[in-house]
């Protein structure tokens, strides 16, 4: 079982050392460190006090779950705080992080891919010799890049949906559309808040001592400014598929309507005339014809026959033909 708290110390000779207790990375031989606080338990949490002396407000912020990704500064060290996104479901993890000169501390209450990741890419020579501030630029660069395999996803979703070529139901159609509004949603609710907090680690006056790494985060915020507008895209298409639907399938509902309207119009004089001749009165010259009969059923054919083809002629009969994806797709272009 994956330890509650990880340390990673390097030393001065840039020697790696794993697990070490956490009193001893304050040693006069180590260069900076690492301690990650992996799903850690209320005593363990407690050393953010106790041992590391962070400020209250800043572990406030660490154990109440789950606050915007922002950027605090204090005196010997960064606040920052950043989201990760959970799997599927799309919501949004906490991942705080303590950056100071010659260490850094990460808090999440969940196992996170990219931590576990850039952790094992400390092993690598040139990662360790940059230092904590290297070692937050790859954590946020690794969480950026875990936020575009669901919006990939979800465009590759977007296609099929627009394209239908399972000839789905439209109703079935709109209640995707919805839900991918709905995942769109999260990761906006994500991703916009991480654009900003770039946008100040770019521009912050107190963060001029990061100067040769300004090119690594602006390359960050440009993913991050990608995802923005696929995003934005993204529920434009949605919007219109929906609308485009919508307005299809009331198009659709009002063709049924006038086809039932057109029947019942056809009826309305054949149920007179059948309605006339069923009244029991005893003075009916007609019923006493030899072919009265066949006359009255003769004159409502000619009458409904009359009026089925003047309806059919001024277009009240469309009623379900042709395919509804292929009529839209006709429709767009």
């Amino acid at each position: 079982m994956m330890a509650m708290i990880r340390t990673c110390v390097v030393t001065k000779e840039f020697e790696i050392l794993y697990d070490v207790d956490v009193t001893l990375v304050n040693s006069p031989d180590v260069s900076w460190y690492w301690v990650d606080f992996h799903e850690p338990t209320d005593e363990e949490s407690a050393l953010l006090a106790s041992f590391f002396r962070f400020h209250p407000l800043a572990i406030e912020d660490c154990l109440e779950y789950v606050q915007r990704p922002k950027l605090d500064f204090y005196d010997r060290y960064l606040f920052v705080v950043l989201h990760a996104i959970a799997g599927m479901t799309l919501e949004a993890e906490e991942v705080d992080l303590f950056v100071g000169q010659n260490f850094i501390v990460s808090f999440h209450k969940s196992a996170i891919h990219a931590v576990d990741e850039v952790w094992e890419r400390l092993k690598h020579e040139e990662d360790v010799q940059q230092g904590p501030f290297h070692v937050m630029y790859r954590l946020i660069d690794k969480l950026v890049d875990d936020y575009f395999p669901p919006l990939y996803h979800i465009e590759d979703v977007l296609n099929d949906l627009e394209e239908n070529t399972n000839n789905e139901p439209i109703h079935d159609i709109i209640e995707k559309v919805f839900d991918i509004r709905g995942d769109l949603s999260k990761l906006r609710r994500t991703i916009v808040p991480m654009r900003d907090l770039l946008y100040r680690i770019i521009h912050s006056d107190r963060l001029q001592r990061m100067k040769e790494r300004q090119l690594y985060f602006h390359d960050i915020y440009d993913h991050l400014l990608k995802l923005s507008e696929m995003i934005e895209t993204n529920r434009e298409i949605t919007a219109d598929i929906r609308d485009s639907y919508l307005s299809l399938n009331s198009n659709r509902m009002n063709n049924i309507m006038m086809t039932f309207t057109a029947i019942t119009t056809i009826f309305m004089p054949l149920s007179f005339i059948a309605g006339i001749y069923g009244m029991n009165f005893d003075y009916m010259p007609e019923l006493h014809w030899k072919y009265g009969y066949f006359v009255v059923l003769a004159a409502m054919a000619v009458i409904g026959m009359t009026m089925f083809v003047w309806f059919k002629r001024n277009g009240w009969f469309q009623l379900l033909k042709g395919d509804w994806a292929k009529e839209e797709r006709e429709r767009r272009q």
